[in-house]
């Protein structure tokens, strides 16, 4: 079963289209199979294969801590950085 994850927006500058600011979350439920909160679609297609990888137990041996990840939008004028959660299930 795949971990959920929680996405939330942790810098952001310039003027984001979608309207993201600092502080927004989005949950990923892959046992509800459901997305809750606003993302847009450009940075939902990038931050995917990382989401994908964290869900199944990827681990990534640079991070401190192998639950928590960044992530930056593709916007390269209004650059907006994710901090992406693995949420363990106890």
């Amino acid at each position: 079963m795949a971990y959920d994850i929680k996405l939330k927006v942790i810098k952001q500058e310039g003027h984001c289209v979608a309207g993201h600011k600092v502080g927004d979350e989005i949950f990923i439920s892959f046992e509800k199979n459901e997305i809750q909160g606003k993302i847009c679609l450009h940075a939902l297609y990038s931050i995917l294969p990382k989401v994908y990888a964290m869900a199944y137990g990827a681990e990534f041996p640079w991070l401190e801590n192998p639950d928590v990840n960044t992530h930056a939008c593709p916007d390269a004028w209004n650059p907006l950085v994710y901090e992406v959660r693995r949420i363990r299930r106890e």
